[in-house]
């Protein structure tokens, strides 16, 4: 039996943790690739015990509730098209999301964390494409024994830029949250502080109230570090499992 506890500082919408942490902590249970599957919304600094599943998929649970399942999944890599560190700090919070956030207090996207506290993580849409980006620097917050980000923040780098891009591409109405209900993310290779970095992230096909979207974390010298795969589930303002 393991547990997975998300600290309050990793938070999403308010109260709740932050999808691509949650989903990364769960995932290091499958070690590699995996594909994490969010029922209900994750509490913050309250620990949920993990069992295995029949076939040996973790799954968290809130008493008789299930709240998140992980399993190894196939993630590529590919993205469809080059953005460079300049491009992305040119466009950096050039998105319409920021004119009203949904989620201010946001560990990623958040505008209302501070440097040091929150990642700052504010994509804008790059003009011309169908693709998001945002430079990303990583600081001694977020590393593990190693000196390396943290495989957890590193899910939580690539989750709410691909939400933002999906919520755009597919005009969702301002003040409406799309919230994350599954991602799939693949880790190459970690950062470590200070490096210069840069999240891209773009829409996908989606249907009814699922938008999909892709990002990828690439290193300062273009190398992609991580991508993942999402699904996002337009909800209510005050709705969320995800960020």
């Amino acid at each position: 039996m393991a547990e997975l506890c998300v600290p309050a500082r990793f938070c999403g919408p308010p109260g709740v943790a932050n999808g691509g942490i949650a989903g990364g902590l769960l995932a290091a249970l499958v070690g590699g690739a995996a594909e994490v599957t969010l029922r209900r919304p994750v509490p913050l600094d309250r620990p949920l015990p993990v069992r295995r599943d029949g076939d040996g998929v973790p799954v968290a649970e809130d008493g008789e509730l299930l709240v998140a399942e992980a399993r190894p999944a196939t993630v590529p890599v590919e993205l469809p098209a080059a953005v460079t560190l300049e491009a992305a700090q040119a466009t950096a919070g050039r998105s319409g999301y920021y004119d009203a956030p949904v989620f201010p207090g946001c560990f990623v996207c958040g505008p209302a964390r501070a440097a040091g506290d929150g990642l700052r993580v504010f994509p804008g849409r790059v003009p011309g494409r169908a693709l998001w980006a945002a430079p990303w620097t990583p600081d001694e917050t977020v590393v593990g024994a190693d000196g390396r980000v943290r495989p957890e923040v590193l899910w939580a780098a690539l989750d709410c830029p691909s939400g933002i891009a999906a919520a755009e591409a597919a005009q969702v109405p301002a003040g409406t949250a799309a919230v994350l209900g599954r991602m799939a993310a693949t880790v190459r290779g970690r950062p470590r502080p200070g490096d210069r970095c840069r999240v891209v992230a773009w829409p996908l096909a989606g249907e009814g109230r699922k938008l999909r979207a892709g990002s990828a974390l690439l290193g300062p010298d273009g190398t992609v570090l991580a991508a993942a795969r999402t699904v996002w589930v337009i909800a209510a303002r005050t709705a969320g499992t995800g960020s």
